[in-house]
């Protein structure tokens, strides 16, 4: 029988020095949020595109690609089967590299269809089975700086929240001329700029024992990082999409590794006038990236809320029997990764295995710093390292120390042709992909 251990934290050991550093009654509110529509027959339309960031007040902006859709975030319910109509403008091909989307082997990207040119679109169906945070990017195959698009799939039930918001924290390097370092090149000297949902340093207008609902994307090109708001807790629902085992966070700090989510909610308890900055540790510094600024109005209630049951189960497995898994090593390093832009199913797959197995991978880390893995398509246990158990959450995103090796376990639910990709934590490494199919 797999033990299933009350989870305290969730601790990413990336070295000995830790990350987090210096981060040290009323009637229950129904949230209803608006979701993305379109008219029957009519694809929602998602565009890769040149654009522009503010990066440096009072200078010019910072040209970028953007992922954009007709509304940030994307919003469907859980269910829904949206058509979406991915259309490339611009002059290089690209493809959307989506977090969180399990099972839909036709969005896959590089797998499923292939890059598509400049002036291109092409049209999919996308089944959305599971509620929970996702975002699509273009870092698999785009060169230079991009912007993320945030999907959310929200729950059928009503939530006891005020309001739900994203909280979409990116990251750029820029040369003292204003241009933005291309990830997987030497940055040099270049300065770090943190942004959330596309701005520098932006407030957030709030009220005094309001209850926030924020999904945390780190979208982050290569920092693990800790985000935390000052003097307020945080308890985390959600990683990586999927429902957690909610647990007040340690410190009030959710760490996520680049392509990892948490949902945390959060009761505004600071007093009115109150500005409490939201902090990003990237593992060397506490940057002060955004700020709430508590209302002068009155409390929306007398007293804070008390905690929140769990989110609804996505239908994931509730055990997971290891005895007979098939297990499979995989080292992050060795020429069977490959540069996204030579990337075939024609090499190898990393793995084989039939659909409805349970699978049990030991992934290790012979680089000399961090390396992040992502797994597509499915959704993974972490195994204790007594491997008698597991965490009581699901990720599809993990960072792994130097030297370490790390054991997830997944039901090979979906069958299809899947990525895995593996970053090394330094700006200047490259994305390479292997993959693994699912028969």
């Amino acid at each position: 029988m797999v033990r299933i251990g009350r989870m305290a934290s969730r601790n990413l050991h990336l070295s000995r020095r830790t990350l987090l550093g210096g981060l040290g009654a009323s009637a229950l509110p129904l949230w209803r949020p608006r979701t993305a529509a379109a008219a029957a027959g009519e694809a929602i339309l998602i565009q890769a595109k040149p654009g522009t960031l503010a990066l440096r007040p009072g200078q010019p902006d910072t040209p970028v690609s953007i992922l954009a859709g007709p509304v940030s975030p994307l919003r469907f319910k859980r269910g829904a089967s949206p058509q979406i109509a991915f259309q490339n403008g611009l002059p290089a091909p690209a493809v959307i590299n989506w977090h969180g989307l399990d099972g839909v082997p036709v969005a896959e990207a590089l797998t499923g269809p292939a890059a598509i040119v400049g002036g291109a679109t092409t049209r999919l169906a996308m089944p959305l089975r599971h509620a929970g945070t996702l975002f699509g990017d273009l870092g698999l195959f785009t060169e230079g700086p991009s912007r993320a698009l945030p999907l959310v799939v929200e729950e059928n039930e009503a939530q006891p929240v005020d309001r739900d918001e994203i909280v979409l924290i990116e990251d750029y390097r820029l040369r003292s001329d204003g241009m933005a370092v291309s990830p997987g090149s030497d940055p040099k000297d270049a300065s770090s700029v943190f942004t959330v949902n596309g701005m520098v340093s932006p407030d957030i207008a709030v009220h005094s024992n309001q209850r926030l609902r924020l999904r945390f994307i780190n979208a982050c090109q290569r920092y693990v990082i800790a985000a935390k708001i000052e003097g307020l807790e945080a308890r985390v629902m959600a990683f990586d999409g999927q429902p957690a085992e909610p647990f007040d966070a340690r410190n009030g700090a959710v760490v996520l590794a680049p392509g990892g989510r948490a949902d945390v909610y959060v009761d505004v308890t600071a007093p009115s006038g109150a500005k409490p900055q939201l902090l990003v540790h990237d593992g060397k510094d506490a940057r002060p990236v955004a700020r709430l600024v508590v209302s002068g109005e009155p409390p929306v209630r007398a007293a804070p809320l008390s905690p929140a049951p769990p989110l609804a189960s996505n239908g994931l497995p509730v055990q997971l029997e290891l005895k007979g898994a098939q297990r499979f090593d995989l080292a992050l390093t060795g020429n069977e990764w490959i540069a996204p832009a030579s990337f075939t199913t024609s090499t190898a797959p990393a793995f084989k295995v039939r659909q409805g197995r349970i699978v049990t991978l030991a992934l290790t880390n012979r680089n000399p710093i961090a390396t992040v893995v992502h797994l597509h398509g499915h959704h993974a246990r972490l195994l204790d390292r007594l491997d008698d158990g597991w965490k009581p959450y699901w990720l599809d995103t993990l960072a792994i120390a130097p030297g370490q090796t790390e054991r997830v376990a997944f039901a090979a639910e979906h069958a299809g042709r899947w990525l895995l990709e593996s970053t090394a934590t330094d700006w200047a490494a490259p994305k390479l992909l292997r993959w693994y199919s699912v028969e």
